[in-house]
This record gives structure tokens, C-alpha cells and sequence, in this order.
């Protein structure tokens, strides 16, 4: 950790009844494939090839390149060899091939003493991000191999700089305290500080296996909110890599026919849209048509990081020179989306999927999409009010923005007009119907699937192998209008439509909570994340309790059966972890006023943590009776709190205790 291209490993042999002659081959082997993921198998596996390989004396290299992109990747390895804890100046036994290199040692060693290797490595990649000549770098970093106590220390240090800033720490349950450090642990070998320089997003797997092949789809929106109150630096790089692809973008959205930027729901390298259009359902064993590139709503989520990021951290410059201009070209192509329907006098968008997945089109047609989606026509109306408010904080870089894009008032006018009539099917008793046409589906006998499969959480699979179709039925894999209340307040969505013309009910929170949850299959562990946050809100804490330890422990449980060996579930690892500072500490970091309201889960005693926000950084412990919090530092002014509806003020080196 404390140098990403440096890594050393130490490995002894003791032998415990014999004496004798023990031999150490180490080295590189430039020729693995991608053979992670078994239904990828049919496809090409090899993704790398040689360049050169050679060897001198106890180093050795290998530098490979991408067979698509021609990526070079250069390693050096420079080997140690002690016995019984003393140098030896072994001569080792080289060997090399085609895209490999080798160096042998052989020892005799006596019982009960130690042969032991110090393997010092280096890697760099001729990625823009990173050196023009990976190979020399690679020889340079390891020409002196300082040891690995060193190597190790320095990586200790660095670690703890990172978990001292990071830490959860949870009193009551040490299964919950180990899972959610397990869950902060893999969120920092998938991206760290280190990330700030590379030119990358966070993958759906992070870097643990090959499974959508390291494609990024919308998983930011449930990991960026971490890195926003710890490590700004990493999350405004996950909105640079974005942004460097906005032209790929308006490129796409151009090819369909609209203005503005419509981002890809899987992305790679130069941002062009990745997502398969055949799919291979495993159960059936057949091929089929695959919509799902239609979640346009992957640039909603875009323009959400941005605003999350900059109200979190107050970046005026980042959304200045770049966020505004990637804001305000997503909602542009949403406006040239959204078309007047002349029997409602509203504006209707169609031919997209919501987050749900399991429906593609309606039943019997033979285009994909749906019309009307409720989660992403409510987030629309919401982008286009942040629109106005990030032109206002552009100050005088508005007129810039504005030229550039071309943004003219007419089109702007034109905003206001649309995202003030766009149509939304609600229910006499006040359900939002996830799409138009949704209210017309049949009901799904869930009892008799469950009591036929046992697990059901891919019920598109199971219905597509019966004949049948997700299409014909209310079912969802995961959270899809109740998607909007897991990314905003329940006060801002009521605003939304009401702005929409539309009045709820009271309770229509829980309303909708309880209709769409006895419709869902949670086939997606992110569901399971959404869901338990929304129970909290409305007071359900034992379902809510149900759904965080489920998705606390998919990982480690591996509860869909195989998928975790294809690599985590970053998003969900990063989501247990919001859901344990916003949900159960309570922390509301929506307003200008840091709002923290505890509802601490049955058997947890306390919970501590620290976050940053708009220039203040504050450590936290919450008991069920209690709150501290200490002003670590503190920006201009001091940082401003509600606590169960009480304003404090807190500045650096203050601390706080309030009774609960």
C-alpha cells in the first residue's frame, strides 16, 4: 500500500525430520488467461502476449503486452536467498520462454533450520496513467531488493494511515464488526489513494475476479458516497474518468437520435457501450435477446455522483470545469428523450429499463424497453432542478459553461416546461406503478415457485426456461421505484411530485414499501442493501435487520451460489457499510446541517466512526443513550449539527456529548 508497483513475498521451508538438498524455483509467468468465469469459457481466454523475457543473475523479467489494446506489462522479480537466517550467495539455475522467465536455487539445508526466499517485485504498464517504458522502470525499481520487513513495514504503515480513517468499529456483534471490515478491506484494494492518478472507475467485482469482464456499470452510486467522506482525491477520479469519456457519450446519445450525453450502461476503456446483446440463460441453456443496455438510467446516476461529490466536499473547481458541463449534457439528453403525449398533455420517455432488470419490454413485443419508468422519470425531474442550482453556484463560469455546451435560455425554458409534466401512473391508493402498463401484468404464484425451486432470486432464468416471461408478471430482481427514496430524502421525492402535480398520501412510503417488496426476488444483492435502508425509515428495524445481515453476509456466504468466486460484490460490500453509518448511526449528509438521528440495530452496543464533510472532519461514538463527537478539524467556520432536531456547533478540538 504504501507503493502500488512494489510488491514482496517471503516464503521458508523448514524441515522438520530429514536433512538434505531442497530446491526453489520462482518467477513470472506472463501466460495466465482469464479462466475465472465458466460461462466465459467458450469464449477467447488468452488476452495477453509476449514481448520479451531474460534474466541477470537474481532478477528476472517478463514484459507482455494486450492482444486488443497493446497495454505493455512489464515485471522484474529480484530474489534473496537466506539459510538459516544468514545471506547466501547462491548461484541460481536461469531459465526463460515465451512469455516467461525463471531462476532456481538448490540448498542443503539440516533438520530444523530454514531455507528461505525474499521474492522483491516490481510492475508498471505503459497506460497513459502510468510510464512510457514499463520494462526499464520494472529493472529500475529492483535493482536492490531492500528486504521484506521493509517492503512489508512500509505497506503497514500506510495500511493503518488508511484504517485509522476508515474503521467502523461495532460493539454487540462481532460478526457484523468482522464482515464490515472485510467489506472496508476490499474496498481499499479495489481502489485507494493510489487511485487519484489512474485514469479508471470502480468495476462491479473490484479486482478479485473476471466476472462482466471489468466493466463498469452504475455501482459508483453506491460506493462513491464512502470515498466522498474519506477520500475525495479517489472519488473525483471515478468522475475524471467519466468525464474523459463524455465525447464517447454524446456520441452514443447522437447515434440514437438525441442531444446531450447518454452514457453506456457497461463502459471499458474508451467508453463506447460493451453490453452483450445476446444472453445465455444457464438454466435452459439457450441464447437470447438482451435489452439490458436500455438502463439509460446509468447517467442519472452519473449526474448523481457528481452532485453527491461536490456537496460532500465542496469542490466548487471540479464542478466548474467539468461536473456542470457532464450534469448539464445528461440532462439534455433526457429532455430530447422525454416526448409530448397529446392525449395526457404530459411528456413520456420510452424505451428504457429501470433498475429492476427482469423487465425488458412489454410482454409480446418485439422492441426492448418500457415507457413511463417511475424511478427514472422522477430522477430526471430531480437532475433538472440541480441543473438550475449548478448554473446558480457556476457564478461567473456560467456564461462559459453555457457557451460551450450552447445552452441557449429557450432550451432551458423548455427544461422546466418538460420536467414539470412528465407522466407518472399512480394507483387510487397511492402505488407507483414501476412503469406504464405495469398495473396490467399478472400476479406471480410465489409460494408454488418457492416450493418448486427452493431458491428463486433469478426468476427470469426460471420463468425463460418454463416458456414464460418476466414481462407477463409483477416481479422485480431488485429495487426499482423505491430505488428513488434509497437516493433521496422521503421530503424531496414528496416535493418531486408534488412539482409533478401529484398529492401522497401520509404513509405512501410504506405503501410502496410493502407492495414491492412482497414482488421481489432479490436476485441482486444490492437489493437487499436499498430494502434495508427503506424498512429503517418506516420503522420496520426487524425486516430492516433481516435484509443488512443477508446482504452483510453475501459474500462471505456466498448466497447466490458460485458468484462470489467470479469476483465480490463491491457495490453491496460498500453499501453495508453506508447503510451502517446512514441507517443505524443515522447520518444525513443531504443539507447544509450535518443531521445524525440514531437507530442502532438490536444486540449492537455502539458504533464508531469518522467522516469528512465540506471541509470538517469528525470521529463519532454512539451508544444507545449517547452521542460523542470531536472535532478532529475543522474548517473557516465550525461544523454545524442536528442531533434529533437540536443544532449544535462543533470546532476543532471540541468534543461533544449529548444524551439520547
Amino acid at each position: 500500500m504504501a507503493d502500488p508497483h512494489l510488491a514482496s513475498l517471503q516464503y521458508s521451508i523448514t524441515p522438520v525430520n530429514y536433512s538434505g538438498l531442497i530446491t526453489i524455483k520462482s518467477g513470472i509467468d506472463g501466460n495466465v488467461i482469464n479462466d475465472n468465469v465458466e460461462r466465459y469459457k467458450q469464449l477467447n481466454q488468452k488476452h495477453l502476449q509476449g514481448v520479451t523475457e531474460g534474466s541477470a543473475g537474481n532478477i528476472v523479467w517478463v514484459c507482455v503486452q494486450t492482444v486488443q489494446s497493446a497495454v505493455q506489462i512489464a515485471e522484474a522479480a529480484h530474489h534473496l536467498i537466506f539459510l538459516d537466517g544468514k545471506p547466501q550467495q547462491a548461484v541460481p539455475l536461469a531459465g526463460k520462454g515465451g512469455s516467461w522467465a525463471f531462476v532456481q536455487y538448490q540448498a542443503e539445508v539440516k533438520e530444523g533450520k530454514s531455507l528461505t526466499l525474499d521474492k522483491f517485485v516490481a510492475i508498471y504498464t505503459s497506460k497513459p496513467d502510468d510510464v512510457a517504458d514499463p520494462l526499464a522502470e520494472a529493472r529500475k525499481a529492483v535493482a536492490v531488493n531492500p528486504g521484506f520487513e521493509t517492503v512489508a513495514g512500509n505497506s503497514r504503515e500506510a495500511w493503518q494511515r488508511i484504517w485509522d480513517k476508515i474503521d467502523v468499529v461495532v460493539e454487540g456483534n462481532r460478526m457484523d464488526q468482522k464482515l464490515l471490515r472485510l467489506h472496508l478491506y476490499h474496498m481499499m484494494v479495489s481502489a485507494s489513494p493510489h487511485n487519484r492518478t489512474i485514469d479508471a472507475s470502480f468495476t462491479a467485482r473490484g479486482l478479485h475476479g473476471e466476472a462482466y469482464r471489468g466493466h463498469i456499470f452504475w455501482d459508483e452510486l453506491f460506493i462513491l458516497p464512502f470515498y466522498n467522506i474519506h477520500f475525495p482525491e479517489t472519488a473525483k477520479a471515478s468522475l475524471m474518468y467519466r468525464y474523459r469519456r463524455l465525447p464517447a457519450a454524446r456520441d452514443y446519445a447522437h447515434a440514437h437520435g438525441y442531444k446531450g450525453a447518454m452514457f453506456p450502461w457497461q463502459s471499458g476503456s474508451d467508453g463506447r457501450e460493451e453490453t452483450q446483446v445476446l444472453h445465455l440463460n444457464p438454466l435452459s441453456g439457450e441464447w437470447g435477446d438482451d435489452y439490458s443496455s436500455l438502463q439509460r438510467h446509468v447517467s442519472l446516476a452519473i449526474a448523481y455522483n457528481i452532485w453527491e461529490y461536490y456537496h460532500t466536499t465542496g469542490d466548487r473547481e471540479f464542478l466548474e470545469n467539468f461536473g456542470a458541463e457532464m450534469f448539464l449534457d445528461i440532462c439534455r439528453f433526457w429532455m430530447a428523450k422525454a416526448k409530448l403525449n397529446p392525449s395526457t398533455g404530459r411528456y413520456s420517455i420510452a424505451g428504457v429499463m429501470g433498475p429492476d432488470e427482469f423487465h425488458e419490454q412489454y410482454h409480446g413485443s418485439t422492441e426492448g424497453g418500457l415507457r413511463d419508468n417511475a424511478y427514472t422519470n422522477l430522477m430526471v425531474v430531480w437532475a433538472i432542478d440541480k441543473a438550475f442550482r449548478i448554473l446558480e453556484l457556476s457564478g461567473t463560469k456560467e456564461k462559459n459553461i453555457r457557451e460551450k455546451l450552447g445552452l441557449s435560455d429557450g432550451e432551458l425554458e423548455d427544461w422546466k416546461i418538460i420536467s414539470g409534466k412528465l407522466n407518472l401512473v399512480i394507483s387510487p391508493e397511492g402505488i407507483i406503478s414501476q412503469y406504464d402498463g405495469y398495473f396490467d401484468l399478472k400476479e406471480l404464484d410465489w409460494e408454488y415457485y418457492r416450493s418448486k425451486y427452493g431458491n428463486i432470486y433469478r426468476l427470469d432464468r426460471i420463468l425463460k426456461a418454463e416458456g414464460k416471461s418476466a414481462d407477463e408478471y409483477k416481479v422485480a430482481k431488485q429495487a426499482d421505484t423505491l430505488m428513488t427514496f434509497y437516493n433521496l430524502d422521503e421530503a424531496e421525492v414528496r416535493t418531486i411530485l408534488e412539482e409533478l402535480g401529484y398529492r401522497m398520501s401520509a404513509d405512501y412510503l410504506k405503501k410502496n414499501l410493502d407492495y414491492y417488496l412482497a414482488r421481489t426476488s432479490h436476485g441482486s444483492t444490492l437489493s437487499r442493501v436499498v430494502h434495508a435502508r427503506l424498512a429503517n425509515m418506516i420503522g420496520e428495524r426487524s425486516l430492516s435487520r433481516e435484509l443488512y445481515q443477508d446482504a452483510l453476509s453475501s459474500d462471505y456466504d456466498d448466497i447466490q451460489g458460485g458468484t462470489t468466486a467470479e469476483g465480490i460484490h463491491l457495490g453491496v460490500m460498500a453499501g453495508t457499510v453506508i447503510i451502517a453509518l446512514q441507517a443505524y448511526a443515522g447520518l444525513n449528509l443531504r443539507e447544509e446541517t450535518i443531521r445524525i438521528n440514531p437507530s442502532l440495530p438490536e444486540g449492537w452496543k455502539s458504533i464508531a466512526f469518522g467522516f469528512t464533510f465540506k471541509y470538517n472532519r469528525l470521529n463519532v461514538k454512539i451508544k444507545n443513550n449517547s452521542i460523542e463527537i470531536k472535532g478532529v478539524k475543522t474548517g473557516a467556520s465550525p461544523a454545524l449539527l442536528e442531533i434529533n432536531g437540536k443544532t449544535y456547533h462543533v470546532a476543532q478540538g471540541d468534543v461533544l456529548n449529548v444524551k439520547l
